[in-house]
């Protein structure tokens, strides 16, 4: 007997010495994937930046649009042609009234969001928009697809007073920017509870992929209208210098089409968690590398009020974990799983909205 206790835990740690490399090997394979999608999301931003204020191409509506056909015609060999990515089956009723109005929001969301990079910094822009959980609460509360509560709301005032604090210390503070700014965060939380209420409601799934093809070409339709009467006369006047540079603007849609690819290929491989804070990671690296690549000093009153914002945004969040956690150990245990409201990603389509407008879409995971 003795002698068989004594065969068990070497058969136990042989068991797990054999698991560890295998584990090893899929935290640094998970985490290659963290890394490639920072470095991805980033860059969509900085190259966005660079090419409407820098290169010579302030054309925001005519920039969302190329990466708009790009990756619609990309997604659509990967679904209909290559097969590699499975689509879903989807009637004409359902692509109108379920599909539709999320593309003409997205549409207004990437015309603002990418117009307001002309007028504001990308640090200040990082700022403002850890503002979004306030408005997407709000928005929630008013559909009613969010629960009202006290002191929910009392942490969204925090997050808008660091928001107020940060947008006073802005430096190059621009109005016209702004306002679009919030426009582009107002849509967009309007879109995300539209997803949970027209998609997830009908048990629509779309991964990043899927969603490019479903959702671009009417969003491409939609964007047709503000170029149409803002950028085209700028075009054809001939009177600004517009350096089209097929290989930059390509090689551009081609960076926003690979950060799609890394979301897509992201999912499962690490947990929400871990994502937020790989988030959180890009946010800081943006505020101050683009400070220094486009020459946009922060003043310490705007660090001072991001920092407080930011604390009030890891707190929320580090609740809705809680709760999700809470969720599926209820789940797990028999009982009724809590419905949750996750806003970092309601389905396949709030992965995709960073492709083009600044690259800061957090991969739905499972937690």
């Amino acid at each position: 007997h003795r002698r068989r206790c004594a065969a068990e835990p070497q058969r136990e740690g042989g068991l797990l010495g054999s698991k560890m490399p295998g584990i090893i090997e899929e935290a640094l394979v998970a985490y290659t994937y963290v890394g490639v999608w920072i470095g991805m999301s980033a860059g969509v931003i900085l190259y966005n930046k660079y090419i409407l204020t820098v290169f010579g191409f302030p054309f925001p509506v005519a920039l969302t649009m190329i990466h708009m056909a790009f990756c619609s015609a990309l997604a659509f060999v990967l679904v209909r042609v290559l097969g590699v990515v499975k689509g879903i089956n989807m009637s004409r009723e359902t692509y109108i009234a379920k599909i539709v109005p999320i593309a003409g929001l997205f549409a207004v969301v990437l015309w603002m969001g990418n117009t307001a990079y002309v007028y504001l910094s990308v640090a200040f822009i990082q700022m403002v928009k850890a503002l979004m959980p306030c408005v997407v609460y709000t928005v929630g509360c008013i559909f009613k697809v969010e629960k009202y509560k006290k002191e929910t709301m009392m942490n969204m005032a925090v997050i808008a007073l660091g928001v107020g604090i940060a947008s006073y210390g802005e430096l190059n503070f621009n109005l016209t920017g702004f306002m679009l700014l919030m426009g582009s965060i107002a849509c967009e939380a309007v879109r995300i509870v539209s997803i949970q209420m027209l998609l997830t409601s009908a048990d629509i799934k779309l991964n990043s992929v899927t969603t490019l093809y479903y959702v671009s070409p009417a969003c491409f339709v939609f964007l047709l209208a503000p170029f149409a009467f803002i950028e085209a006369p700028r075009f054809a006047s001939g009177t600004e210098d517009v350096n089209f540079n097929p290989a930059v603007l390509g090689s551009n849609a081609a960076l926003a089409f690979a950060l799609n690819i890394s979301v897509y290929l992201l999912i499962g491989k690490t947990s929400a968690l871990t994502m937020n804070v790989a988030g959180v990671i890009k946010d800081w690296m943006l505020i101050f590398i683009s400070s220094v690549m486009f020459d946009a000093p922060i003043s310490s009153l705007q660090l001072w009020g991001y920092l407080l914002a930011f604390a009030a945004v890891c707190y929320y969040n580090y609740q809705k974990y809680l709760e999700r956690v809470a969720a599926e150990a209820a789940k797990g245990a028999g009982g009724k799983a809590v419905k949750l409201d996750d806003k970092e990603a309601s389905g396949g389509i709030e992965m995709t909205k960073q492709i083009t407008v600044n690259g800061n879409a957090v991969p739905n995971s499972k937690p």
